[in-house]
């Protein structure tokens, strides 16, 4: 019996690209997978068409490698780098830029080449993008839902012709854009209705009043060292879809019962809520958030001093789902308050809590006695919530 005759063997030369597309897909191994393409040129044509995100070795996707990266070294990233990889990559859907200090606008004129299929963009610490450079992002790339702008130089108007050309945006993030304020916020939460998170960390010209009126999707909110007014907290609460919300360390003009609007049936999704830092708030807004917040899980009190017995008792009572209390260093904690949490809060797992000197060891050993379910720790956490939140 004769075998296969050559001409009737098939090598895998001979397939077609789009098996070869496939199995490039099929391989889980990076390594597999910038292998691939050391083939030959079409092999390695069919990986570059593959691929769908791009982060250069300086680039900064979070807030932990900022810390551990230098800002001042200078990072040669110009329109012909930008040319050439949008060429050979024509498909990305994730780009991440940051860190590239000395990009400037024209050089964003290259993702005319990739911009359509973009979704996500990164342009961390670009301190030389300004509104010119947004403009550019905004046209060549329509679809994204992701872009983060930590740090960027961009003012109102940048995000006016952002909101107006990319309305599928979903997650925002402004933190520390110093020349931003509530009109160019309130450009993007009225224009992007599909909102889900923003993040508006230390932008001091924000009072939060930019939020109002904004889209029921909008869940995540990080609004931390803001300027933010009374008023503004209103407008934050206002689309009723809120689950995570970061105010802490908030202004001075926030105390007593400012917070109160959070409680009056606007946050009734809350599940998360950070109020780390917010020295003056009373017991008013935390008797309206203990009860108008039913499915809150976690909550940072964390040297909130104005709460009193009041306060405390009010969580006890009508906190049926917290998980985790944080109350570290509240000067206004006492044995009385510790004893209102020990027989409330039935869901209570962890308590974060150290430095309450009006506690006594006697009432932390009761404490510890009656509710043996309950975790006591001693470190003060200043990122609380899910994961999304630390990013």
């Amino acid at each position: 019996m004769e075998g296969p005759s050559r001409d009737s063997i098939t090598f895998i030369l001979n397939l077609p690209d789009d098996c070869l597309f496939l199995i490039f897909q099929w391989l889980d191994s990076s390594c597999d997978r910038e292998s691939f393409g050391l083939t030959c040129r079409r092999w390695l044509n069919i990986q570059n068409l593959s691929r769908r995100s791009l982060q250069f070795q300086c680039s900064i996707t979070n807030f932990t490698q900022l810390i551990r990266s230098s800002l001042s070294q200078t990072i040669p990233i110009n329109s012909f780098h930008l040319c050439r990889l949008f060429t050979r990559f024509q498909y990305l859907q994730s780009l991440s830029l940051s860190g590239c200090t000395q990009l400037l606008d024209l050089d964003l004129r290259q993702l005319e080449h990739c911009g359509s299929n973009l979704r996500t963009l990164f342009l961390d610490c670009c301190l030389e993008i300004t509104d010119r450079g947004l403009f550019l992002v905004g046209t060549f790339c329509p679809w994204l839902t992701v872009i983060s702008l930590y740090r960027c130089n961009i003012t109102d108007t940048g995000l006016e012709s952002l909101a107006n050309a990319c309305s599928a945006l979903k997650d925002v993030n402004l933190s520390y854009c110093a020349y931003i304020s509530d009109h160019g916020l309130k450009a993007v939460t009225q224009g992007c209705r599909q909102l889900q998170v923003v993040r508006i960390s230390s932008s001091s010209e924000v009072s939060g009043i930019g939020f109002k009126g904004c889209s029921s999707t909008l869940a995540y909110i990080e609004a931390d060292c803001c300027k933010l007014e009374p008023e503004g907290i209103m407008g934050i609460v206002s689309g009723r879809g809120l689950e995570y919300l970061n105010i802490s360390v908030v202004s001075c003009r926030i105390k007593g019962g400012d917070l109160a609007p959070i409680g009056t049936g606007f946050a009734t999704s809350l599940k998360f809520l950070n109020l780390r830092m917010c020295r003056a708030v009373g017991d008013e807004s935390i008797m309206a958030i203990s009860k108008g917040c039913p499915l809150l899980q976690e909550w940072n009190l964390a040297l909130c001093h104005a709460v009193t017995i009041t306060g405390w008792e009010a969580i006890a009572c009508n906190c049926h789902n917290l998980e985790k209390l944080h109350v570290n260093r509240c000067r206004n904690l006492c044995d009385d308050g510790l004893l209102a949490l020990r027989d409330g809060c039935s869901r209570l797992s962890v308590l974060y809590m150290h430095g309450c000197r009006r506690i006594t060891a006697t009432a932390i050993e009761l404490f510890k006695c009656y509710r043996s379910n309950v975790s006591i720790k001693g470190e003060e956490i200043i990122c609380i919530g899910p994961k999304l939140a630390c990013r």
